[in-house]
């Protein structure tokens, strides 16, 4: 992933040298797990855990020449180590410490991914807290509809990456296992055993796959890399949001504007939502990630390596953009430029059109079918929106309306006062109080 789109502590993760440091973790815990169970002796694997280390140029020097990165980092310390080093990668297969480390690793970046769903559902919380009653209007294909709350529009927002949390946290725990299997995954040599495997893993805060072969099931990868790209596509639809609410003609939202920012080479009046922009373009790229996970899903027999070049690219790329993602609109809510007043202006544009359903209502209480006070609720709304005349005073000049709604009654309907009555129930619901 370029350096444009990376945050320190997640690109430490997938830098070559955090690859070599957890190989080494998952050989180590095998060499100290083998010499606890007398599988292997205990001076040797002191002077193994001792001496062992890692020179990446040094490796890279050897894989130019064996053509396989897994031999090279293992000739790489044993070099250091010395004969001691026979016991190390003692009756192990690559993919032992590949899966494996990949599970620490991915780990470790799902660690940083709670945090930033954490912080995001936290200050989506204060904003829809914030403006819980801030009257808007509501928009269904992109049409006035009736008026809702911003706070209401917010704790979509909030229940929803609770969701994502959730099915994180579920992707997380499945791909938090490892294999210390052996070729073809079923414990062949005497070095290794299923007991052997779980204390190894436990000791590094993993769980043995309850099967292998050679390889881990692709499919739990697969669900955890799913998981990203609804958590992507949920920031984009929240970017797309504010991009909308952006837009001149509405005018309700705007994206902080920092001093000395410029919007434009050209033109020095413009303020655009380029940080949605830039969310809605990274989500794309999360998405198709996810795919080329599923695609790995689908290997021969017992393995091969069609998903190793694949996972080099989209473990990395895949965590490190959803950290920045997170972290960015994270930031973004928090300095998002709310207009109650453009709002305001914006609900009253129509005139109160958005009546037209409780009016429709209280016709059908009167006695009216439902078919004639569509047809004549519509025939006012209609005129009004073409610029014949205000809506309430269409409805008040119809004798067919004014004589069936009580004195006062068609008064009362207007304005937005009862859309957002129930918005403390619902922030409720969802845990926002």
């Amino acid at each position: 992933m370029i350096e444009r789109y990376q945050r320190p502590a997640m690109a430490s993760i997938w830098s070559l040298n955090g690859q070599y440091e957890s190989w080494l973790e998952v050989e180590l815990a095998v060499v100290r797990t083998q010499a606890e169970m007398g599988l292997i002796p205990r001076a040797e694997a002191d002077e193994i855990i001792g001496k062992a280390a890692f020179d990446p140029a040094r490796i890279a020097e050897i894989e130019a020449q064996v053509k396989h990165d897994v031999v090279a980092f293992v000739t790489d310390v044993e070099e250091r180590v010395g004969p001691a080093a026979r016991f190390f990668h003692y009756g192990l297969t690559s993919s032992d410490v590949l899966d494996t480390s990949l599970a620490l690793r991915l780990g470790r970046a799902s660690a940083i991914i709670r945090e930033d769903l954490s912080a995001l559902i936290a200050a989506l919380s204060a904003r829809a807290l914030e403006h819980r009653d801030t009257p808007v209007i509501g928009r269904s294909h992109g049409i006035h509809a009736e008026p809702t709350t911003f706070g209401l529009k917010l704790a979509g927002f909030v229940a929803e990456f609770k969701r994502n949390l959730r099915r994180f946290e579920a992707a997380a725990d499945d791909v938090a296992v490892g294999q210390i299997s052996g070729p073809v995954g079923n414990y062949s040599s005497a070095s290794l055993s299923p007991g052997l495997e779980a204390r190894a893993l436990a000791s590094l805060g993993l769980r043995p796959t309850p099967i292998s072969s050679q390889v881990i099931p692709r499919d739990i990868h697969a669900h955890y890399f799913q998981a990203l790209a609804l958590i992507a596509t949920s920031a984009e639809r929240l970017a797309v949001e504010i991009r909308l609410l952006a837009r001149t003609e509405v005018g309700e939202v705007e994206e902080a504007f920092g001093k000395g920012q410029k919007g434009s080479s050209a033109m020095p009046h413009k303020k655009n939502p380029v940080l949605s922009e830039n969310l809605t373009g990274l989500a794309r790229v999360v998405r198709g990630l996810a795919q080329a996970a599923m695609d790995d899903v689908v290997l021969w027999h017992e393995r091969d390596i069609s998903h190793s070049s694949v996972e080099r690219l989209i473990a990395p790329d895949a965590t490190v953009l959803v950290d920045f993602m997170l972290s960015r609109l994270t930031g973004l809510v928090s300095g998002l430029v709310v207009k109650p007043e453009r709002m305001l202006k914006n609900l009253n544009l129509t005139g109160g059109l958005y009546n037209s359903q409780e009016i429709l209502l209280a016709l059908c209480r009167s006695g009216l079918s439902r078919v004639e006070a569509y047809a004549l609720v519509q025939s006012k709304a209609m005129a009004a929106a073409s610029g014949q005349g205000d809506f309430k005073a269409l409805l008040m000049a119809d004798p067919q309306i004014a004589d069936r709604l009580k004195p006062g009654e068609l008064e009362s309907i207007f304005g937005p006062h009862r859309f957002g009555r129930h918005a403390a129930g619902i922030f409720k619901r969802i845990g926002l109080t």
